[in-house]
């Protein structure tokens, strides 16, 4: 017979706290910790390549570009995760260890986290109110997944087409997004 082991609740303030001092970074989901695993080089090309379009737009002005050491707090504090890369344009939004308000948020998908990112983190983000943009990129292959919220407020789904460029608008922003721009430099095996 399996040695049951009893799950511990970890508070918000617990958890903020032990982040602070982590080896390694957790994301938290209802009181339960999951260790964040680290990421390829592909992964962090991509990464970067998306912050950098995303930063050198917001240059001089009062959006900000994230990349995955930045928590996102959702649900009053229930949840934090860690996204790959989060564009905020919202002036309120000003907690130095996480935000609350992005209006892009990319991840880049990984064996380990896919599931997670196309239903979990899908569903959760959907929920913040101020959220256009939801991309899902790979890292094995020139294919990225972008959910859209429409004046309606409704969530439309397409792929990145070679010779689109998505523009990304928050506020008094704008990016464009190009599939050359999120894999410059990106080496994938033959």
């Amino acid at each position: 017979m399996s040695l049951l082991h009893k799950l511990t609740y970890l508070s918000e303030q617990d958890y903020l706290s032990y982040e602070l001092t982590a080896d390694v970074r957790h994301e938290y989901v209802d009181g339960q910790l999951y260790a964040m695993a680290g990421a390829g080089e592909r992964h962090n090309r991509i990464t970067l390549n998306i912050a950098f379009q995303l930063r050198a737009a917001a240059r001089g002005g009062h959006c900000g570009a994230f990349v995955n050491d930045m928590k996102l707090r959702l649900a009053q504090g229930k949840a934090y995760y860690y996204p790959d890369v989060m564009l905020v344009c919202n002036r309120q939004d000003i907690a130095d260890a996480y935000k609350e308000q992005p209006c892009f948020i990319a991840e880049v998908l990984s064996p380990n986290t896919m599931a997670i990112d196309r239903r979990e983190k899908l569903l959760a983000y959907q929920k913040i109110p101020g959220l256009q943009y939801y991309l899902l990129v790979s890292a094995d292959s020139l294919k990225v997944e972008y959910f859209l919220r429409d004046a309606d407020g409704e969530w439309q789904t397409a792929f990145l087409d070679a010779e689109e460029t998505l523009i990304v608008t928050c506020d008094n922003y704008q990016a464009g997004l190009r599939l050359g721009d999120i894999y410059e430099d990106v080496a994938f095996e033959n």
